[in-house]
């Protein structure tokens, strides 16, 4: 039987077949790109949009020495950097643990999405910087559909490759550090690098590096805050240090020697009412919406203090800001212990009032519960008034400041309001004379707690630190000089002399009276009695012209009390008056802001200087001349101490030795009843003024050891000031007061004699 041939096998067919399906999925795929390419699958960015990527970029506060005192922002704390400001640690943790082939690929990574493909995701992600980048800028997060992260997938690989087209390498790893979200608003690597280090970029090491690196696998996870996940956080920062051993970036032992540390987290929260400089930036959010509002883009419409990026510069130094703020901590926990020592139940049973009864206390409480938060809120809720005072007496949890720390309590919110009355708050402003500068800004012990600002917004009773303008006016327009005597007696000024309704009459606050005084002494130790005898000689009204002209806006009126310092003023005001003194008589409006860029650092705003001649240089300098003495043999002159006090003094008033050498020209300044103490202090180069006082007048210190302005605020002042001269980068002068070349009034009173002071020790202060 013969064989049955068999024809042979035709894989032609089989071959045309394959190539037709191998194109007709190379086509599919290039139509789905294209058709992604245009926008079918979902919106897709344009090569302008590529340009300009929309990112929230938050208002940074930056300072004269170049730090980062704050930003403005609503949800995102973006601040960009640029490549060459990030640490090549950083660079290689990212390379080493996000993608290992940055450098070889355009976008994809071909290599990685195919194992990523036949391992099923096995062997890891397949997605480049470039690609997470795409996603973050655009796309977010995915979603759990399998068609739809396809898709999204496939968008993302079209944005990567154009953006490795739009940008540089450098560019793109810069964007990716800038865009992602580190968590506890530390949106970008700046904000990261202050938050947890309290640096920035270019200061990290590599053990900061990898932990911030290892965060971009999960942030929310890998949250490295004491409660949260700082043992994850250091496994995941281990495990970026092995890939970067892997790579070669590091060596084992440098890998096994850094493993083995902790995290080295210096936390430092950034918001509104934390950090550095809160009062001022609250200030300066006020002075930005009004400049805002003036100033709108060339299109018409009007940047946006949250997210246009802009850079605002400011005369605030953060090193001054820094000393401001802790010498404030410092006398004002002590001051406070002192003040809650003697206010106790047993010592004063309407704490922490003096001299109300308990009616008028009631009222005070009752109108406080009126101006609270809650009544507001309460009352927006449609609240009735009874519904609302009683809310008051029903105990809910809260936080509570206190100087050692919140303290988390149940409380009843009228308790709260009564224990927050008992805290005495104060104000800091330091002014470079010469320029208007502001250095630094202090409007409270705790923005987050105490919102209201005593620098610009409070205003207070200013006791003796309004005599120098009264001494001022004087010399100006009677040629006096600091050697000349007056009487110590008691003085009655007329009625209606200068249009008063009734007599005045002054006397000291310790009834000591007899004798003569210089004019230098009797500033130094604040006799009344000489300074309303200088008021009879002149008259209020060119003292009130004085004030107006040394930049004071506030309600004076022109009546001869305000000799003693009866008007209310702001440390703002009374700066800036004294620093006119320091610059020869020139008047210089306060200066905080500089310049003003956006995000592109094009220039939006520049200062322009405000001056004015207000004094002749000789009565400036003998001004500051007769405020010396205040330092040298008055109410200031534990300045000069150069060891600790002992007795009443060694804790609380002068437990700091100061020991001062160099020339000082101020002032201290006492209310009544010890309401408001002051002290207005003065080097050539800064002016300092500072105020310590409780909100209700009613609340205060019983006598005047601890009450006065001597005691309450110039060791804020001093402790402040050793600080500065101790920081050999600032130019904070010890040398003396110039003196003006033409001078015609005698300085000199080596030669006069006078009466010695009675005052206790030369310490006590005068209220009026």
């Amino acid at each position: 039987m013969a064989k049955k041939k068999v024809a042979p096998l035709n894989f032609s067919k089989y071959i045309r077949w394959f190539w037709i399906l191998f194109l007709s999925g190379v086509l599919f795929v290039a139509l789905l790109f294209l058709l992604a390419s245009w926008g079918a699958f979902g919106e897709m960015p344009d090569h302008t949009v590529l340009e300009n990527p929309k990112t929230n970029l938050a208002t940074e506060i930056i300072s004269s020495d170049g730090k980062t005192l704050g930003k403005f922002y609503l949800n995102d704390n973006r601040t960009p950097v640029d490549y060459n400001e990030l640490p090549q640690d950083l660079v290689n943790a990212l390379i080493a643990t996000e993608d290992t082939r940055f450098h070889n690929h355009s976008g994809i990574d071909a290599r990685g999405t195919l194992r990523a493909i036949f391992k099923l995701g096995g062997g890891g992600g397949a997605s480049t910087i470039s690609q997470q980048l795409a996603k973050q800028l655009f796309h977010g997060e995915g979603s759990k559909n399998i068609v739809e992260r396809s898709l999204q997938k496939l968008k993302e690989w079209i944005i990567a490759i154009r953006l490795e087209r739009q940008y540089t390498k450098e560019e793109i790893i810069a964007m990716y550090f800038n865009i992602y979200d580190f968590g506890n608003n530390a949106d970008g690597i700046r904000s990261a690098s202050s938050i947890y280090f309290d640096k920035e970029p270019n200061e990290l090491d590599l053990k900061e590096s990898a932990m911030l690196v290892g965060m971009f696998k999960n942030s929310s996870l890998y949250n490295p805050r004491p409660h949260r996940n700082p043992e994850g956080t250091k496994n995941r920062r281990n495990v970026v240090l092995a890939q970067m051993e892997k790579y070669d970036y590091i060596t084992k032992a440098v890998k096994d020697s850094i493993q083995k540390l902790e995290l080295g987290l210096h936390y430092s929260p950034q918001s509104h009412r934390e950090g550095t400089a809160t009062y001022f930036r609250e200030y300066l959010k006020g002075f930005m919406k009004d400049w805002i509002e003036q100033n709108p883009k060339p299109d018409g419409t009007k940047y946006n203090l949250y997210n246009s990026g802009l850079k605002i510069f400011t005369t605030i130094d953060s090193r001054m800001q820094k000393y401001a703020e802790d010498a404030v901590e410092k006398h004002m926990a002590r001051l406070q212990a002192e003040f809650f020592h003697q206010n106790t139940p047993e010592r004063n049973k309407t704490a922490p009032f003096l001299g109300l009864t308990n009616e008028e206390i009631t009222k005070l409480l009752n109108q406080s519960m009126r101006q609270s938060e809650r009544w507001r809120v309460m009352k927006l809720n449609g609240k009735s008034d009874k519904e609302i005072i009683a809310s008051f007496d029903i105990p809910v949890p809260m936080t509570i400041f206190s100087w050692k720390g919140e303290i988390d309590t149940i409380m009843k919110p009228a308790d709260s309001m009564r224990y927050y009355k008992m805290f005495l708050h104060t104000g800091l402003m330091s002014m470079e004379p010469q320029t208007g500068h502001v250095k630094a800004w202090v409007g409270g012990i705790n923005m987050k707690h105490f919102q209201y600002d005593h620098v610009k917004q409070g205003k207070r009773q200013v006791g003796s630190t309004f005599k120098p303008f009264v001494y001022a006016t004087a010399i100006d327009q009677l040629h006096l000089s600091p050697c000349d005597t007056f009487p110590n007696t008691p003085i009655t000024i007329e009625a209606l002399k200068f249009g008063n309704p009734l007599p005045w009459t002054a006397k000291n606050s310790d009834g000591k009276y007899g004798g003569f005084r210089t004019l230098k002494s009797a500033l130094a130790n604040s006799i009344n009695t000489i300074t309303a005898r200088l008021m009879d000689k002149i008259g209020p009204e060119p003292v009130v012209d004085m004030a107006r002209n040394l930049g004071i806006q506030s309600d004076i009126p022109a009546v001869p009390a305000i000799a003693l310092g009866t008007p209310d003023l702001s440390v703002y005001e009374m700066v800036a008056a004294y620093a006119t003194f320091a610059n020869k008589g020139v008047y210089n409006e306060p200066v905080m802001v500089t310049r003003i860029e956006d995000k592109n650092g094009t220039l939006l705003y520049q200062f322009t200087p405000k001056t004015k001649d207000v004094l002749s240089e000789e009565v400036a300098y003998v001004t500051v001349n007769l405020m010396e003495g205040v330092t040298e043999s008055g109410s200031g002159a534990r300045l000069r101490r150069t060891g600790e006090a002992s007795g009443v003094y060694k804790e609380i008033i002068t437990g700091y030795p100061y020991g001062f050498t160099n020339p000082i020209a101020g002032k201290t300044g006492t209310t009544q009843n010890q309401s408001d103490g002051w002290f207005m202090g003065m080097v050539p180069n800064l002016v300092t003024g500072v105020w310590v006082g409780a909100e209700d007048r009613a609340a205060h210190f019983k006598t005047i050891t601890y009450g006065q302005g001597a005691s309450m605020a110039l060791p804020i002042w001093g402790v402040y000031m050793k600080s500065c001269y101790a920081d050999k980068t600032l130019d904070v002068s010890s040398s003396a007061f110039e003196v003006p070349k033409q001078l015609s009034i005698n300085v000199d009173c080596s030669k006069t004699t006078t009466q010695p002071t009675t005052d206790t020790e030369g310490f006590i202060d005068d209220f009026f």
